[in-house]
């Protein structure tokens, strides 16, 4: 099986406050506090939900 691409999302700012639909993409992406960092799978649901935040959060490309 293929190793899939993965990225790591890091939250850098507060979700007080936000739209309810903005928190809810990044309580899905699995994000909890400020500078709480995760791994997710590359995927366009994935990837939309970060394009949505993205004045909420760092996404690096995962190397490894």
């Amino acid at each position: 099986m293929a190793k899939q691409k993965m990225v790591e999302v890091q939250l850098i700012k507060s979700l007080n406050g936000r739209l309810k639909n903005h928190i809810a993409c990044a309580r899905g992406l699995g994000l909890r506090k400020i500078n709480h960092t995760v791994k997710v799978i590359d995927t366009p649901e994935n990837r939309g939900m970060m394009n949505k935040i993205n004045y909420l959060v760092k996404v690096t490309e995962d190397v490894s």
